[in-house]
């Protein structure tokens, strides 16, 4: 590789994955692999495994992340706690910190330690002495009423903390727009749509080549943080939260009351469910199950929590979801430590369920559209990625704007962070970077 002074890092930090990418001054771009397990792996697996282990008279914290992470907590042989989808957390001011065993991480402390992990076993190409470092960041961030200067500044924390401070922030889709335009051999007004795991960003660009040199204007920005984990919100909620206890009864005194629904919406959103084993929502889960009319559904709820399953449950959900974007219906099925959840879902129910999120992603296309005054009809190429484009519903409303004709689609999981990479070996990389 060229001199750490000649080459950019492209980092896509993802809700449920992360992709880093390396390009040097002749154009070359290549994801960062990681050699896990005989194979080499050019996605990490955004989650972190913190467990115990004795040395000497006390006790020391280590951690994981990435797929040696979810091994750590398969293999299951400490005390442990596993987070994922913490990208969530980050525009949040009501996240203060988390406990995990003995000490407190805010969000800053457990993205450091993630990419800690991330510097590990990236070896020495991850180099933060690069000329350009160039770190993805959403549109809108994921959450309710999410504070983008607040995340800004915990990226900016967390980052700083292995030498990064001097990182550029680029809008996720803006990525993905320089991944594509490598493929354009004429002017081009484009719309790239990036489906996240918390987030839908929406980028309108036009594109021109001059001398061989690529050009680019960003027209117009929208993005809304719903996206797969919303889709697999609907399902848990429809499908597994009533066979947990959801919509059951408890009594107080002398008085029958409606389990709280709030545990549902934390349960259903990953990144809550890994913090409900070190909050007081198990305890009162606990009471509520002494005193509940049909026990046994909010024992299992509990024991999802106990047993940390939340992780088998998303595989199960997400497989889900993905064999809807193939066929128009499938089983869902999820056991585990005598938890057994069985359903069929049509893929007519599903967009059913999905159907007011789709309306708002609608909305946020037609806000990018009218940010970069332009019209569906001038939009010569749609530039879809992530795995969520790939949803049935999601594609018919690009083809009902745009036409068939005009979508095209990439890796899903490498191309923002390729085009982040190449960003940093434009003449301006500065140019393109979020003021806040």
């Amino acid at each position: 590789m060229p001199h750490s002074n000649d080459f950019s890092i492209g980092i896509d930090f993802g809700t449920s994955n992360t992709v880093v990418a390396i390009a040097g001054p002749d154009g070359q771009v290549e994801a960062l692999t990681f050699e896990h397990g005989g194979e080499s792996l050019k996605v990490y697996v955004t989650a972190l495994c913190f467990w115990d282990e004795r040395h000497g008279n006390g006790l020391r914290t280590q951690v994981e992340g990435g797929p040696w992470a979810i091994e750590q907590f398969l293999e299951g042989l400490h005390a442990h706690r596993f987070i994922q989808s913490f990208k969530t957390f980050a525009a949040s001011a009501t996240f203060k910190e988390t406990r995990i065993f003995r000490e407190r991480y805010g969000f800053e402390d457990l993205l450091s330690a993630f990419l800690r992990t991330l510097v590990r076993h990236g070896g020495s190409r991850l180099d933060w002495g690069a000329r350009n470092v160039i770190i993805g960041r959403p549109v809108q961030f994921a959450g309710y009423n999410p504070n983008d200067d607040l995340a800004m500044q915990r990226y900016r924390a967390a980052f700083g903390r292995l030498g990064a401070e001097h990182a550029r922030y680029v809008y996720e889709p803006v990525g993905a727009a320089f991944f594509y335009a490598q493929q354009l051999d004429h002017d081009a007004t484009v719309l790239v749509a990036d489906f996240g795991g918390g987030t839908s960003d929406f980028s309108v660009m036009r594109f021109s080549k001059a001398g061989g040199v690529l050009r680019a204007e960003p027209l117009g920005h929208a993005g809304i943080g719903i996206a797969g984990d919303a889709f697999d919100y609907r399902i848990v909620d429809r499908v597994v939260s009533p066979r947990l206890g959801k919509g059951g009864l408890y009594r107080s005194m002398d008085k029958i009351l409606s389990i709280p629904n709030h545990y549902y919406a934390n349960f259903a959103r990953w990144n809550q469910l890994a913090m409900m084993k070190g909050s007081g929502d198990l305890k009162e889960l606990r009471e509520l199950a002494r005193t509940a009319l049909d026990p046994e559904p909010l024992e299992k709820f509990i024991d999802i929590i106990e047993y940390d399953l939340g992780f088998a449950l998303y595989r199960a959900v997400s497989s889900a979801k993905v064999a809807l974007s193939n066929r128009e219906e499938t089983d869902f099925r999820f056991e585990g430590e005598g938890v057994a959840i069985q359903a069929r879902i049509t893929r007519a129910d599903f967009e059913g369920w999905i159907a007011e999120d789709v309306q708002k992603i609608a909305g946020t296309v037609d806000e990018a559209l009218a940010k970069a005054g332009v019209k569906p009809e001038q939009i010569e190429r749609v530039f879809l990625t992530g795995g969520t484009s790939f949803v049935p519903a999601i594609r018919r409303l690009f083809v009902e704007r745009f036409g068939e004709s005009c979508l095209t689609s990439a890796d899903q999981f490498e191309s923002i962070a390729y085009g982040l990479a190449l960003i940093g070996q434009t003449e301006e990389p500065g140019r393109w970077a979020v003021a806040n």
